[in-house]
């Protein structure tokens, strides 16, 4: 089931997901003190996939964004390794995509190694498309990366018809809520690191 991080204990969330950065990751994990800051951090919106209930839940995976007024920046998707093949990373991407169009965002941006197949083949399913190659951008193992992105928002082709202008005025104002997220992609899962990298 995919919830808001909010909908379970901060220190449950830091654990479990420095957990699965572990297993996923290697050298590159973030650790809990690494994991805590990016939580922390200003304009984050970040999901988990929870199993079980109050003592018993499992996090089977986690993602985020983050939100800088015009442009979501995916900043990590994971699902562990038990648990892949199973739709979670599509079922948080496609949460998070959502959520970024309510908050306003035109674009959703990301990197992914370039060799992260699944990764790859999951975005592409999602629309994303390939804007240019970061050369030896993964750390420490020198790893390529994609960048890539998704229009959130339509774009008008041609001429499109004139609108009615009211005459009424109103006053108010309306605003988004902002969030983000967190690393790298790894076989089915993804993640991305604080510059916005899917692993």
């Amino acid at each position: 089931m995919i919830v808001d991080i909010t909908a379970v204990s901060r220190d449950l969330a830091v654990h479990s997901i420095a957990q699965l950065e572990g297993e996923l990751f290697g050298r590159g994990a973030w650790n809990e003190n690494m994991v805590r800051e990016e939580l922390d951090a200003p304009t984050r919106t970040y999901l988990l996939d929870v199993f079980g209930e109050t003592e018993q839940t499992v996090v089977r995976g986690y993602a985020g964004f983050w939100y800088d007024g015009e442009d979501a920046e995916l900043m990590t998707i994971g699902v562990g390794k038990a648990h892949q093949r199973q739709g979670i990373a599509a079922a948080l991407l496609k949460t998070l995509i959502d959520k970024a169009k309510r908050q306003g965002a035109a674009r959703m941006l990301l990197e992914v190694r370039v060799d992260n197949e699944p990764a790859l083949a999951l975005y592409q399913r999602f629309g994303f498309e390939r804007m240019g190659l970061r050369k030896r951008y993964y750390q420490p193992e020198g790893i390529d990366a994609y960048t890539m992105s998704l229009d959130l928002k339509p774009r008008i082709v041609g001429f499109a018809p004139a609108q009615t202008v009211s005459t009424r005025t109103t006053s108010g104002a309306s605003g988004a809520g902002t969030e983000h997220a967190s690393n790298d992609t790894n076989t089915l899962n993804e993640n991305t690191t604080t510059n916005g990298e899917a692993r």
